[in-house]
């Protein structure tokens, strides 16, 4: 007859034994939310107690933000050049005035020098408009008085008709020249005016080939490097100013109705694993259709190590809800189960609970508990030792 050899692995073993061990941890007790039995044979005469308290708890929405300066200049060209010399990196503090940006001035030279020639030259003509004023004028004066001589000489019958009507030729030919030289004067003076517009004109532009800052702050961002070529509405520099941070979040829309301009919020930086409190600033009233958000910011004080461009998250309490809270030292595991001891009339018993978040130092319990059971914390040695 053959003998049956039967092997048991060793996993199996343990997992019997742990079936017996958990067995002996509960023996006597009905674990359950709420049909529990005594533990007649162990007391706690000296075992540390808290209270499971039912109270409310505030649900909070999580807006994903983006820290931003909140005062910032885009530092734009007014001409178009190469840029030839960048003066700051990003992070340099400036003061208002501080040059920043230089951009190649040879053609703008060159046309301010042409404009200068061309009003030396309106000079030039307008003062030879003034000579021949001047000469036009003494002629005219000659041609007058020969007329007034003539004309008394013919009313006394001393010169002919004919004498008269030429010397009152030239006489109106003489007033005719000085007329045409003061409006040589004019134009010449017309001339002066536009070429000396031109000389200014050239001149401011000139002046924008040297970009300074407006207002005292930091540079946050450096968009062009030497040799690369500038435009009016492209930026070569971002130039945060004084007033402070902001955190621009997007939240859903509907909790539009359940914040306020001036509200105190939480604000987490998860960076610096801190959390400070802001105050909404400007509530954007447009929802985007897209993402079905809209758009908040919040004034952040003013800390160290908060930069623009950080990860934040602005706390948004939406919801009050009952829950049932105990410390959480007073849940113990036991394999997959959690378990409390909880103080009766007739002595401890042990509860089998279902445990939800974490508030602090206390634990949520979703079922098991009804909020004004005493529980056991510790457990010292039995007898109280």
């Amino acid at each position: 007859m053959k003998k049956k050899i039967i092997y048991i692995s060793a996993g199996a073993i343990f997992a019997f034994a742990g079936v017996i061990l958990l067995i002996w941890l509960l023996s006597g007790d009905k674990i359950g939310p709420a049909t529990v039995a005594p533990e007649k044979t162990i007391t706690y005469p000296k075992a540390a107690t808290a209270k499971a308290e039912a109270t409310t708890v505030t649900q909070w929405y999580e807006a994903v933000g983006t820290v931003v300066s909140k005062n910032q200049a885009r530092i734009e060209p007014r001409i178009a050049g190469q840029v030839v010399e960048i003066r700051v990196q990003a992070g340099d503090p400036v003061k208002k005035g501080d040059l920043l940006v230089r951009i190649d001035d040879e053609r703008l030279l060159s046309r301010l020098s042409q404009a200068r020639q061309q009003l030396q030259a309106s000079i030039a003509r307008r003062d030879e408009a003034l000579q021949a004023v001047n000469s036009a004028r003494a002629a005219f004066s000659r041609a007058e008085s020969s007329y007034n001589r003539i004309k008394k000489f013919y009313e006394a019958e001393a010169a002919t008709k004919q004498e008269l009507e030429e010397i009152q030729s030239a006489y109106l030919q003489a007033e005719a020249a000085l007329k045409r030289a003061r409006q040589g004067v004019s134009g010449a003076e017309s001339g002066v005016l536009l070429a000396r517009e031109m000389v200014r004109e050239a001149e401011i532009a000139h002046g924008y080939t040297d970009i300074n800052a407006p207002a005292d702050g930091s540079i946050l961002k450096r968009l062009v490097d030497p040799g690369d070529m500038a435009a009016p509405g492209l930026p070569v520099l971002i130039l945060q100013t004084a007033g402070g941070l902001q955190l621009e979040a997007s939240v859903r829309e509907s909790l539009i109705s359940t914040v306020r301009s001036g509200d105190i919020l939480n604000v987490r930086l998860s960076a610096l694993d801190k959390t400070v409190k802001a105050e909404i600033d400007e509530i954007v009233p447009s929802i985007d259709p897209l993402t079905r958000t809209f758009l908040l910011r919040a004034d952040l004080p003013e800390s160290q190590y908060v930069y623009p461009g950080m990860y934040g998250k602005l706390l948004i309490p939406y919801l009050e809800i009952p829950v049932i809270l105990v410390n959480q030292k007073a849940v113990r595991r036991v394999g997959q189960l959690e378990l409390v001891t909880v103080k009766t009339e007739d002595g401890w018993q042990r509860r089998c609970v279902k445990t939800g978040k974490l508030h602090g130092d206390r634990v949520e319990i979703l079922s098991g508990l009804s909020g004004h059971e005493t529980v056991l914390i510790e457990e010292p040695g039995k007898n109280g030792k």
